[in-house]
């Protein structure tokens, strides 16, 4: 068994079809989980986001030319969500995914650990993300990678809260996807 590296990199425009598969693939498992309006206005924020002039920085997981994973960085929580009130001024994750074939190899762990390194780059404090209950497996994941509750930062949408996580990087000593 060959051994292929993951490289995580920026996102070159020739990537975007590579990406919307990505997410298209990662976010399909929520289907049937939501209300179809929701669902449908989901799919919709994702197509946005493959050309949405206001995310920073588009991070890709590749292996040998296939992309695998991506993340989106946004430096507010205006440019990420248009809600300014959120009083963020920081690197904000938003859209990791992995292809459901790709998990389980520590592709996420890499994607998030290349978004502390560019927010650490930018002289970032704090990373802030957002997330919900239905997503257990990515809560999980940043619990366990060091990120904490911020829920004076969350989002409520009618019924829905959107819980906002963050990991302050300059006091962190955890290791994350070997890169620190």
């Amino acid at each position: 068994m060959t051994n292929r590296k993951v490289v995580i990199r920026d996102a070159e425009p020739s990537d975007t079809d590579a990406i919307r598969a990505v997410l298209e693939d990662a976010y399909a498992e929520y289907e049937q989980l939501m209300p179809k309006e929701r669902w449908e206005a989901y799919k919709e924020n994702i197509a946005f986001s493959l050309t949405d002039a206001n995310v920073k920085t588009r991070l890709v997981a590749d292996e040998e030319g296939v992309i695998l994973g991506s993340v989106y960085l946004y430096d507010t929580s205006a440019a990420a969500y248009g809600l300014p009130e959120l009083n963020i001024h920081g690197p904000i994750m938003r859209l990791l995914a992995v292809t459901r074939r790709a998990r389980g190899r520590g592709i996420a762990a890499a994607l998030v650990a290349g978004s502390i390194e560019r927010s650490l780059a930018w002289g970032a404090d704090i990373l802030h993300l957002h997330t919900n209950d239905m997503m257990q497996s990515a809560v999980r994941l940043y619990e366990r990678l060091g990120f904490e509750r911020a829920g004076e930062k969350d989002i409520v949408k009618g019924d829905s809260v959107v819980k906002s996580y963050r990991i302050r990087l300059k006091e962190t000593e955890r290791s994350i996807g070997g890169t620190r």
